[in-house]
């Protein structure tokens, strides 16, 4: 009597349903106001690649932080295995030295040219500027710990810093700085956002900076499905879509190309 029990105990346990896998949860940061129509591509890449790999590696939830994070704060976090589980950003040593990044460039050559946020009425201060050398006459402003801030030290100029991304707008509009640099797929909707400033109409700073997911150093395993799922989205040529998808993407490689700027190359640090 007993046997019977324990073997209908196992039958029924055997005709029940597996229990659902618990989805991977993952919160990555709040979009910022000022870059919100560029900034949404990396969340949909996201999407897309852990989609491609849910059929291997199973359910996911993405989720945005509640509150607004500095890029510094946005990196502890992510180093501590804190409150962020994935980051996008420019690459440089100490990143890749304390997060563990996805080698795969999400922006292709369009984080590698620059052009300069200034306000409205300093276009003539610009049109002088031919050389490296002219532009150290005029101070740069950008973000504490970006990766491009280093590189513009690196070569020279003079740099103003601000540990939050929104508040260099107003700090170029109070003539803190006289420009800031700016991928040229994000400036022209952060232009938008902020009357008194214009897009400086003659110059690119060229220098190469891949921009890459970043997870912590104690979750390869997260790096590793991003990754199998990026390259799954290029095979069947998904990323391209997405990628050529974003308007101001389109916008920027018809700038790159049209060969209207003078371009000024910069030296990477040295490590």
């Amino acid at each position: 009597m007993q046997r019977r029990a324990v073997l209908a105990l196992l039958s029924s346990a055997a005709l029940a349903p597996a229990r659902a896998a618990q989805p991977l949860r993952l919160t990555i940061p709040q979009l910022a106001p000022s870059a919100h129509e560029h900034s949404r591509y990396f969340p949909q890449l996201l999407r897309l690649a852990l989609e491609k790999t849910r059929a291997s590696d199973g359910p996911f939830e993405i989720q945005h932080y509640d509150e607004a994070m500095s890029g510094p704060r946005q990196f502890a976090e992510l180093k501590n295995n804190g409150a962020l589980n994935l980051i996008w950003d420019g690459t440089d040593a100490k990143r890749e030295a304390e997060l563990l990044p996805v080698r795969i460039s999400l922006l292709r050559e369009l984080n590698d040219y620059r052009v300069f946020l200034i306000r409205k009425g300093d276009q003539g201060r610009f049109r002088a500027v031919r050389t490296l050398a002219d532009l150290r006459q005029l101070a740069a402003g950008a973000g504490d710990g970006w990766p491009s801030t280093a590189v513009l030290r690196a070569n020279g100029l003079p740099v103003v810093t601000s540990i939050s991304y929104e508040q260099l707008f107003a700090m170029l509009s109070g003539k803190r700085f006289d420009y800031m640099p700016r991928g040229v797929y994000e400036a022209w909707f952060e232009q938008s956002q902020h009357s008194g400033l214009a897009i400086e109409n003659s110059l690119f700073l060229h220098y190469r900076v891949p921009f890459y997911f970043f997870v912590s150093r104690k979750n390869p395993t997260l790096a590793d499905r991003v990754e199998r799922g990026l390259r799954a989205a290029m095979a069947d040529g998904s990323f391209d879509s997405l990628f050529h998808s974003i308007p101001s993407f389109r916008r920027s490689l018809d700038e790159i190309h049209a060969g209207r700027r003078r371009v000024i190359e910069l030296q990477l640090p040295q490590d």
